[in-house]
């Protein structure tokens, strides 16, 4: 890693950024590689540069999330072990095909369908139902969640978690299920990049967003924990309805 090409300011600045998005990532689920990703590319970092950088972080914060949210009781076992095995596939093919050829041209499309899935859920938290229901497509989510993460640099939580939702998983377990399954997938996707690409990509940027969000893992499955389901629903909506219309947004402008 070239330490010495950031400075102390940069890195309290990258340090800032990983707290923050760890922190809305583990209470609700997602934002920690599209905040990440998005910033690390919009200052010159080449997407597969910016998003291998980002997972090996993600290997340390998800983690640490996910023993938080294990400690919490956030998890439901039977869920993760249906979304670890998919994701763990979809990551190692995704970061693969990130190596290889631009992801770039579905990305927008992606977004577009994230920000339905996003104004529906906020919808759900304002008219929420009393009672919560099983997801039935789960595999399919898992596989695919893993792929975009990888290929997009960002992307588990959102598709993962808004389909979940969507279809009336109760959301506390939910969100922590997701957060601790993300550690599996996130640490195949990180062992593709750096067999295919290396080491030489990652530099203190990285070291700062993975500081950043070790320190906010305890607290975003806390909030997780104690937040009631309709906020939940509310909060997870309004992230994902801003972050991917944003992304719409930029891919057109």
């Amino acid at each position: 890693m070239d330490f010495g090409s950031i400075g102390v300011a940069e890195l309290a600045a990258f340090i800032a950024v990983g707290f923050i998005a760890q922190l809305i990532d583990g209470a609700l689920g997602m934002a920690f590689g599209v905040i990440s990703t998005s910033l690390l590319v919009s200052l010159g970092v080449p997407p597969a540069a910016a998003s291998a950088g980002v997972h090996v972080a993600e290997t340390f914060t998800t983690a640490a999330s996910g023993t938080s949210h294990i400690y919490h009781r956030n998890v439901d076992w039977r869920l993760f072990r249906r979304l670890a095995i998919p994701g763990l596939i979809g990551g190692a093919l995704g970061a693969y095909v990130l190596t290889q050829v631009s992801a770039a041209a579905a990305r927008p499309f992606v977004l577009a369908y994230l920000a339905g899935i996003g104004i529906y859920l906020i919808w759900r938290g304002i008219y929420y139902p009393p009672t919560h229901k099983p997801a039935k497509v789960v595999e399919p989510l898992g596989l695919a969640g893993g792929f975009l993460d990888a290929a997009g640099g960002g992307g588990w939580g959102p598709i993962v978690t808004g389909n979940l939702l969507v279809q009336g998983a109760e959301p506390r377990r939910t969100i922590g299920t997701v957060n601790t399954a993300e550690f599996i997938v996130t640490l195949t996707i990180s062992a593709t990049f750096i067999a295919t690409l290396g080491w030489a990509m990652f530099t203190a940027a990285t070291v700062g967003l993975l500081i950043g969000g070790v320190l906010a893992a305890p607290f975003g499955a806390l909030m997780a924990k104690k937040a009631k389901p309709k906020l939940l629903l509310l909060f997870v909506g309004a992230v994902l309805t801003l972050t991917a219309g944003y992304g719409v947004w930029e891919a057109f402008s």
